[in-house]
């Protein structure tokens, strides 16, 4: 093993640096606090004066007292539907929680924000957490209390593959599956919503709060002339005792919680994947120091051996081909005491072993083809893969493509591709380009992805787009005849730089689920260790196969 890391606090950029990156967890913080409100003060307050718990609080009371809700999504439609007044959340809460000390995928909807209406994202935001759940095992609890699709929106969210219908597909799949799912009906639950709980194993009522139909007493009325009211076409006595479409009547939403909980309690053991884990030990430098190491301009250099350090138990290292494919670095470490593969890219610039300096933040042909060798190795090993993304994309120009930077990347994709041990990924500075795909963006599937707060998310960087674009607009003016000043070409190139900025921004990315999560850096190896623990859940790794790789 290899300690790594030095006291950077010493270095006179530190504090200036700990502070510019502070203002960007103190902007998550508030984000976060702010869309935790949901519909906010008044709708919550509405809410309580019915006697029903808010969706944050029943979480609350589902989960182990003292355990910690990994809320996932957090930033679903995050600045978008702003139209309709924003949909905080996207209408729903999920995340994992500890049920009896059992990981569970908990999803609520927050009836706050719009009566708990699906939109579109909101859609995508439940199909993220079966997938989840599938993925890793884990038994699903759906705390339902729904309007119904949001009507404006409805062709963005009702016919397609992955619209509203999948959700209930996937249903009867897990249940074929044997991933438990509970289902409790603390609210209306309309239309073809209605088969969400109803396809779950078992699904609860409360009383005098949950109803459960096709359609409600109003379109009833208009679709057969047939005059009724909610309660005595769904309510909890009649689709218990006379209909027996749910299996409990519950007083409560209280005791509807606790009753999950003594049902989960009595799940039996469904075996482990067999992760290795040891005796976690803390790192030998505060991973609170990683604000002060991050560069408060995301194109300057800096050391990820000093990342690691701060992420990895007792700084230490098992690192593979060390000396060769510098501008990636790959290690065997260990993680709250999960053995992990970790895939880094080298923001300092280094010097290959023919002498030649290597950007930071690009990938070589000798670091394509190590990271294809050590992802091989982790599969044969068992060993979960953690990639720390901080790319510009691959090496571009003449020796570069004469040397084979694309068969080489095609090598690292198809490995990255063809994995079958759960992929973390975090990005931590840049995620631009082909280097999103070969350090395992969305796209190729990792477990869980998480997002630091001040990374940025795009094909190309700002500036570089920028330049791109206006090349293009200034040869259009010009077949035009028409000649612009220099104050006209500087507010263009500001113009598409800040629109393009704020799209690849860490939030526009968490809003349409590109990433589970904006984190805070401090609390990196807590989202690791959660993530992985939650991997172990499934036992059932496919062999590893790749496909045909170029040599």
């Amino acid at each position: 093993m290899k300690k790594i890391g030095s006291d950077i606090t010493l270095d006179n950029g530190f504090n200036i640096r700990e502070d510019s990156y502070k203002e960007f967890v103190r902007k998550l913080d508030y984000e976060r606090r702010k869309t935790e409100k949901g519909g906010g003060e008044k709708a919550l307050q509405k809410l309580k004066e019915k006697g029903k718990m808010p969706a944050r609080e029943r979480i609350d009371l589902l989960i182990d007292p003292g355990s910690q809700f990994m809320e996932l999504n957090t930033f679903a439609a995050h600045g978008m539907y702003t139209e309709f007044g924003g949909a905080p959340g996207s209408g729903t809460i999920f995340g994992i929680g500890k049920i009896h000390g059992r990981d569970c995928v908990i999803v609520a909807n927050d009836s706050t924000v719009k009566a708990g209406a699906w939109f579109p994202i909101t859609a995508k935001k439940n199909l993220r957490a079966q997938e989840i759940a599938i993925e890793n095992r884990l038994p699903i609890i759906y705390l339902v209390d729904s309007a119904g699709v949001f009507l404006p929106l409805q062709d963005e969210i009702f016919p397609d593959k992955e619209h509203f219908g999948r959700i209930f597909r996937n249903n009867a799949k897990m249940s074929a599956m044997g991933i438990p799912q509970i289902a409790a009906i603390m609210g209306p639950c309309v239309a073809g919503g209605a088969y969400l709980p109803i396809m779950s194993d078992e699904a609860l009522i409360v009383k005098g709060e949950g109803s459960v139909f096709l359609a409600g007493a109003h379109l009833v009325k208009a679709a057969i002339g047939e005059v009724t009211d909610n309660e005595s076409l769904g309510g909890a006595v009649v689709q218990s005792n006379i209909s027996g479409v749910t299996d409990h009547i519950m007083e409560n939403d209280e005791e509807c919680l606790l009753k999950i909980r003594s049902l989960v309690e009595k799940f039996g053991e469904t075996g482990k994947a067999g992760f290795s884990r040891a005796e976690p030990k803390e790192p030998r430098f505060s991973p609170r120091e990683i604000y002060g190491l991050l560069p408060e301009d995301p194109l300057k250099q800096y050391d990820t051996y000093e990342l690691i350090a701060r992420i990895v138990d007792n700084s230490e290292i098992d690192e593979y081909k060390a000396g060769y494919g510098k501008s990636l670095i790959t290690a065997y470490a260990r993680i709250d005491g999960w053995a992990v593969g970790i895939i880094a890219n080298q923001r300092s610039v280094v010097k290959s072993e023919q002498g030649e300096m290597q950007i930071g933040g690009v990938i070589y042909s000798d670091s394509a083809d190590k990271a294809t060798r050590f992802i091989l190795n982790c599969n044969q090993r068992k060993i979960p893969l953690l990639f720390l993304q901080d790319v510009t994309g691959f090496m571009v120009g003449t020796k570069a493509e004469h040397g084979g930077i694309i068969k080489d990347g095609a090598k690292m994709v198809n490995a990255v591709a063809n994995s079958v041990v759960p992929k973390i990924t975090i990005i931590v500075g840049n995620s631009y380009g082909a280097g999103n795909y070969a350090m395992c963006g969305k796209a190729y599937d990792p477990r869980f992805i998480y997002v630091y707060p001040a990374a940025k998310i795009s094909v190309m960087g700002g500036s570089q787009a920028a330049n791109v674009l206006m090349d293009i607009k200034m040869n259009q003016h010009k077949k035009a005849g028409k000649e612009l000043t220099e104050e006209e070409i500087k507010q263009m190139y500001d113009e598409i730089k800040d629109s393009y900025e704020s799209k690849s921004s860490p939030y526009y990315a968490a809003a349409r689920l590109w990433v589970d999560e904006i984190i805070d850096p401090a609390k990196t190896r807590e989202y690791i260790s959660r993530a992985i623990e939650s991997a172990n859940n499934n036992p059932n790794i496919e062999d590893f196969k790749v496909g045909v790789i170029q040599v």
